[in-house]
């Protein structure tokens, strides 16, 4: 419940054109290495094992317990998962086993889902700060720090830049080897969406209303699009489209423009990012529901009713939708039909974001600990 009293808080105060199973792959094909992925879409393309058909079969490989929530969704890079906690640590978990590699304490909260690359993990925290830590050892490598909390924007590393949001209102772009600063763009509000980095250009939201397309070099802004209200979530782009959340609208904006293609209303305010995947966006919202849209046009594939909010981002693998819910349970679907193919009841709300690496489901909880599931 403590997400949700703080949103609250702050709300008080402030088959389309590709083929299912044709979405064109990433070129890294192993791993989850940072809160889109690569590809930018909460898709992993590579993913050929757990299916439709055998995801019901997932069972515990093995759970790790940190000192507090666990609302960072984790990054899975070269054997090692990586996650922040409540606890105000950074974890490096093994994949496999799920045994403590290393943990690095912080000054504050860790919301901030990291980024690994080039044996180099990026993440916020809530003492201001951007940490560079090394994958390895967890040695700080670099901080840089911001004018308020790094905490629920997720670091993208592209081009030797970290790109990252702020309670500042700022987007930063930081030297990935040194963390110094390139430049900033003060959006004029806070910043809780997490950057997407496409075809050097940032595209982001901000609490102002505003999603804003920034030019990745120098941070100027190229286009900016108004919604009513203040914008969360954090945009997936694919195909020249940018798709984010924003009140209780899901958008579809055209990413050269930012020209509105189309826009859908779902009951319950918008929190989580959407996952857009062979014709498919996916999102959920604070009032229990999981929306599968068509991505060309908006309209309404399915919808499923969990118990709880749904702050988790959804992950998609292999013709499976994964989402975590505030009623405690983590849930795959059919991402064709929206029918449950399996679910886990955790001992906390599920706001962290799952992701699918290497035939495993790998998600955070507000009962403190991560988990990871595959088949027998």
């Amino acid at each position: 419940m403590k997400r949700i009293s703080i949103l609250v808080l702050i709300l008080c105060t402030c088959f389309a054109s590709t083929a299912w199973g044709q979405q064109p792959a990433s070129k890294a094909c192993t791993g989850w290495s940072e809160f889109h992925r690569p590809n930018m879409t909460r898709l992993n393309p590579c993913e050929k094992v757990l299916n439709v058909n055998n995801v019901g079969n997932l069972t515990l490989k093995w759970s790790y317990a940190t000192g507090g929530s666990v609302f960072s969704s984790p990054a899975v890079a070269n054997g090692t998962v990586y996650v922040g906690s409540d606890d105000n640590n950074v974890y490096a978990l093994n994949a496999n086993t799920g045994t403590k590699v290393w943990s690095y304490a912080t000054g504050g909260e860790v919301t901030s889902s990291p980024a690994v690359a080039n044996g180099v993990v990026y993440v916020g925290s809530a003492d201001d700060n951007v940490y560079a830590l090394n994958a390895k050892t967890g040695a700080k490598l670099w901080s840089y720090a911001t004018g308020a909390a790094v905490n629920w924007s997720s670091p993208a590393v592209a081009n030797g830049v970290v790109y990252v949001g702020s309670w500042d209102g700022n987007v930063y772009a930081l030297n990935a080897k040194k963390g110094t600063r390139l430049w900033s763009y003060n959006t004029g509000d806070w910043v809780y969406s997490s950057p997407a980095v496409v075809n050097g250009v940032v595209y982001i939201g901000t609490s102002y209303g505003k999603v804003c397309a920034l030019n990745a070099k120098t941070g100027a802004l190229l286009w900016s699009y108004t919604t009513p209200e203040v914008v969360y979530s954090s945009p997936a782009v694919t195909n020249g489209v940018v798709y984010i959340g924003s009140g209780y609208r899901v958008y579809a904006l055209n990413a050269k423009t930012g020209a509105n293609m189309w826009s859908y209303i779902v009951d319950g305010w918008l929190y989580p990012s959407p996952a857009v995947a062979n014709g498919g966006a996916y999102i959920g919202s604070w009032y229990f529901y999981l929306y599968g849209l068509n991505a060309s046009t908006g309209a309404l594939l399915w919808s499923y009713a969990t118990t709880g909010s749904v702050f988790s981002s959804p992950a998609v693998a292999n013709g499976v939708v994964y989402v975590g819910s505030d009623d405690n349970n983590v849930y795959a679907l059919n991402a064709k039909t929206g029918q449950k193919l399996w679910n886990y009841a955790t001992g906390g709300q599920v706001e962290s974001s799952p992701v699918v690496a290497n035939a495993v489901v790998y998600f955070g909880s507000d009962d403190g600990s991560v988990y990871a599931f595959g088949l027998p």
